[in-house]
């Protein structure tokens, strides 16, 4: 009651456009920080600090912060009919504060100036080595799925020498620990990859050293051929999903995306008018064009009204912030809040950036459709050991089979190398193929 009191009071003031459309959503998040009494906020000097300290945990810069105090500040005039509390020295610490942030790019945060937006909350309880890395690899945009990869491939390395100090370690103790890898452990080569790429970064990046060459024993590398299902396959298996997944499943069948690929679309890189998707920041750090099927564009024109529906209902709670790849966020700060940059498939409920711990609401998690995927075919029965990944290599095979161009094909998946592309050839399904099996002639 008291806030709607103060949207109405609001509109009667002088203030600016800006202020008259953030004060309510700041006034709506000091409603949720603080207990009503007697249908209106209390304002205290107590209160609103704690308010802004839990505003600074969540990452929110200092000007923010203080246009959230002017915010509670004309509440107070407005509502409570007082110049009581003085907030101008909070006000006036926000100032500075927010000047030194715009002037080193950074953001304050428990009392300490750290590299905010480009590296995030690191535990200060891990080993000081992987801290180290963490920061190395966050200043450098490194995917999260990376970040946990290396990270623990720097924890085993440090079991298998037993010590923190990986300084005083170098070829020797990398050589036996990938050479164990491979004859003890009996991984894969790529996993092999992993761990090596991960210790010369550690080594090369971190701790700034050059290596010597590496002679590892390596780990067996046996060509595999890609999990495709057939069209029938396909079409037994799409009745099994419904809604958002059944809508996932024809886009990454239908225009060959990665699983993490259409869980990361944006609703600006879906184009309707030319009938393309632009893949923003695929393996590799790559962005492609591929093509947006037409069976999914009735869908997803739903979806993203669903999506303007709740990003609204997210910015009156206060909220509607999204994740900005790079230094985006830190170049352009309202751009996390437009329409455009949200998440195509977005979760149904808000959680906390695993970085920045900022509340924000994410796209579906990985498990959201892989967990639905397994089901499905073990309801309708298919044997193979498929994954969610399958249905982007049927779509390149399906492709090759109608005829098209494995270039066009290699463009359309993102493939550095044809030869890459070339592995579906194998898979396909050839009418006419003028070799008979001899069991067929006894």
């Amino acid at each position: 009651m008291s806030v709607s009191k103060f949207c109405r009071l609001l509109k009667e003031a002088d203030v600016g456009r800006k202020d008259g459309e953030w004060f309510p959503r700041w006034i709506r998040r000091y409603e949720s920080a603080v207990e009503a009494v007697r249908g209106r906020l209390p304002v205290t000097e107590e209160r609103v600090i704690q308010f802004l300290q839990s505003l600074r945990d969540s990452g929110t810069p200092a000007w923010q912060r203080l246009q959230a105090v002017r915010a509670v500040e004309t509440y107070r005039n407005l509502v409570l009919r007082t110049d009581q509390p003085e907030l101008t020295r909070i006000r006036l610490k926000l100032g500075r504060i927010a000047d030194q942030e715009r002037a080193t790019g950074r953001t304050q945060h428990s009392g300490h100036f750290k590299d905010w937006q480009a590296v995030g909350r690191i535990d200060p309880n891990e080993a000081a080595i992987v801290q180290q890395m963490r920061r190395e690899m966050r200043l450098r945009h490194k995917a999260l799925r990376t970040e946990k990869a290396y990270i623990g491939w720097l924890r085993r390395f440090i079991e298998h020498c037993g010590s923190e100090d990986v300084q005083q370690f170098g070829e020797a103790q990398i050589k036996s620990f990938l050479t164990e890898l491979a004859v003890e452990g009996q991984v894969t080569s790529g996993t092999q990859d992993q761990a090596k790429c991960a210790l010369l970064f550690l080594y090369q990046t971190v701790l700034g050293r050059e290596l010597a060459f590496l002679d590892v024993t390596r780990a067996n590398a046996p060509e595999r051929l890609p999990v495709v299902f057939s069209r029938p396959e396909i079409a037994i298996l799409l009745p099994e999903f419904v809604d958002l997944k059944r809508l996932m499943f024809l886009t990454m069948y239908g225009a060959g995306l990665r699983h993490g690929e259409c869980r990361r679309l944006r609703i600006k890189d879906l184009c309707f008018d030319e009938g393309h998707i632009v893949v923003r920041n695929g393996k590799g750090d790559k962005d492609r064009i591929t093509v947006l099927p037409e069976r999914c564009s009735e869908g997803l024109r739903e979806q993203i009204e669903r999506v303007r529906r709740l990003h609204q209902r997210d910015l009156a709670a206060g909220f509607g912030t999204v994740y900005l790849p790079h230094a985006l966020e830190r170049k352009y700060p309202n751009e996390n809040r437009e329409f455009g940059w949200q998440w195509v498939f977005s979760a149904q409920n808000m959680s906390k950036d695993p970085r920045s711990a900022a509340v924000r609401r994410h796209h579906v998690g990985e498990k959201f459709f892989a967990d639905s995927f397994k089901a499905a075919i073990d309801r309708v029965g298919i044997v193979k050991n498929a994954v969610p990944h399958s249905l982007r290599h049927s779509f390149a095979t399906h492709l090759l089979e109608d005829g098209a161009d494995i270039r066009t094909v290699q463009e359309l998946l993102g493939h550095k190398d044809v030869a890459t592309t070339m592995i579906y050839t194998h898979v396909m399904n050839r009418p006419g193929i003028a070799v008979k099996s001899p069991a067929d002639v006894l």
